[in-house]
Order: C-alpha cells, then structure tokens, then sequence
C-alpha cells in the first residue's frame, strides 16, 4: 500500500530563497541612536553608585538630546517603524522612568527611608502609565486637531529633568534644609502625578517650523547664548529653566481651554448653518415635526 504522504522533492532549478531581506540602512540609524539613549542612561547609574552624580545627570540629559532626535531623524530618512517606535518606549521607560529616580534615591532621598523608595516606585509605575496612555492615544480618531499641539501631562523626558531640581539646586548651592529628603519625597511624587494626569500642556511640536527671515540672526545668537551659558552656568540653568517650565503649565492649560472654546463654538456654527441651509432647500424640513409621527 502507497503512503498516503508523498515525500517532498524539491525542484533542483529553483533557485535558492533568502532567508532574510536586507534591512535599509535608514532603518537602522534612528534605532542606534535610540540604544545610545538607553546606554547613556544606563551608565548614569553607574555613575550614581560611584558618587559622582554630575556625571549622571549630564547623561541623563544627554539621553533626553538623543532621545529629540531619534523620531526627527527617521521622519526625515523616512526609517520610521513600528520596532522603532517600540524600541524608542521602552528606552524611555528606562532612561527617564527608572533611572533619574534612582539617581535622585542616591543623591539623598534614600535619608527618607521607605517612603523615599515607595516615591521611586510611584515614579516609575506614572512614567509606564504615562507611556502606554501616549501609545495608545496615537491611533485615537476621535482627538480634536487642535490637541496636537499639547501634551496630555508632562512628557516623560520633561519629568526625568523636573524630578532632578533638588540635585541642581544643590549644585547651586541652596541649603539642604531647603531641600529636606521629606520634601525631595513630596515633590517626587507632585512631578509623577503630573505625568499621568490630564493637564494639556504645550508640546512646541509646530512652533518655528518656519522661522521669518528678520528672526534667524537673532534666533542663532540665543542659541549661541544659551549654549554659553549652558556650559558656564549649567545648574543655574537647568534650576531656571525647571522653574519657568513649571509656572508655563497654567498658561498652556488657559490656552488649552480657549481652543476648545473655539473649536465649540465653531462647531456649533457650522450646525446652525448646515440647519438653515437644509431648511432653505426643503420647506418641508423646516416645518416643526408632527408630535404624532413616530409612536
């Protein structure tokens, strides 16, 4: 009796299949800078448990440079992907969920005992909330147009460099009084809450996408400056500019609020128009329905 299952012969003149398609190099530049990211924030650890939290944080703020530039790069290489995209979460999670918290827990605010390491873990457990929410807002259809320009809460990036205020007020020179590990826990937790709350804040996302010509010279000598003053001046900085982005919040709630209003009253326009217009076009429809029909 024949098998039921002839065996397969294959066809000697087939030419051979690859097993793997090459991968464009376009693809590969973004994600290697989002690995260099993730370097830079792993070894700011490193050099927390040695003690020499400077050099952490300046790696932590040179993962959040590279972590800017990553999604510009392959939108301009035309690389993006849905592996990046992934990727790109999950060194985020890494570099400015976990590490700049744990940075803060050895600098000083493991002195608070277990509740300094319960704000580490609330820190932590808002930057993933914080995350997957943004994931998933990213397909919803239902998003007004106007909310493109803001955040739904801090970005995380923003919160990595917000929770380390008191290591630069420190640097600065502010008593530690000032910056008891009670109130580093407290404002901890504040810039973690932030994260995952609501709050429509200003991304920039479209701002200076064109830049006026009277605008460019002088728009390079702020840049010069603040690069200037960035390297002479750097905690005096970082404090500064932690404290204008924390008074901003309001004003991008206010302005947050007024295109909603607009975008509401504009809607309701278009409705009363649409109405009168239907009502014009067909006598009928503008007759107040029967009480009767429908029963």
């Amino acid at each position: 009796m024949s098998s039921l299952f002839q065996p397969f012969t294959p066809d000697r003149n087939e030419p051979p299949r690859r097993r793997f398609r090459p991968v464009p190099l376009r693809l590969l530049i973004p994600n290697l800078i989002t690995l260099l990211a993730l370097c830079a924030g792993l070894s700011a650890i490193r050099m927390a448990i040695e003690g020499r939290i400077d050099f952490a944080v300046y790696l932590i703020l040179l993962a959040a440079v590279l972590d800017s530039m990553d999604g510009r790069i392959a939108r301009l290489l035309k690389g993006t992907s849905k592996f990046g995209a992934e990727l790109d979460s999950l060194a985020d999670f890494v570099s400015f969920g976990a590490v700049p918290v744990v940075v803060l827990y050895l600098w000083g605010m493991n002195q608070a005992g277990p509740i300094g390491w319960i704000a580490v873990l609330v820190f932590a457990i808002c930057g993933a909330l914080r995350l997957a929410r943004f994931n998933v807002q990213i397909d919803d259809p239902n998003r007004p147009a106007w909310m493109g320009n803001f955040f739904t809460g801090v970005p995380i990036p923003a919160g990595a460099v917000l929770v380390m205020l008191p290591i630069y007020l420190d640097n600065v020179g502010v008593p530690r009084g000032l910056i008891h590990p009670w109130l580093v826990t407290g404002y901890t937790m504040a810039i973690a809450l932030l994260m995952v709350s609501k709050l429509p804040v200003f991304s920039g996302k479209k701002l200076g996408s064109r830049v006026p010509r009277e605008m460019v010279l002088p728009l390079f000598v702020v840049a010069i400056a603040f690069v200037a003053l960035m390297i002479s001046y750097p905690w005096t900085v970082l404090a500064v500019g932690t404290g204008l982005y924390l008074a901003s919040l309001p004003f991008g709630v206010a302005r947050a609020r007024e295109l909603a209003r607009e975008e509401a009253a504009a809607r309701a326009a278009g409705i009363e128009t649409g109405a009168e217009d239907a009502a014009l076009d067909d006598p009928v429809a503008a007759e107040p329905p029967d009480p009767a029909e429908g029963r």
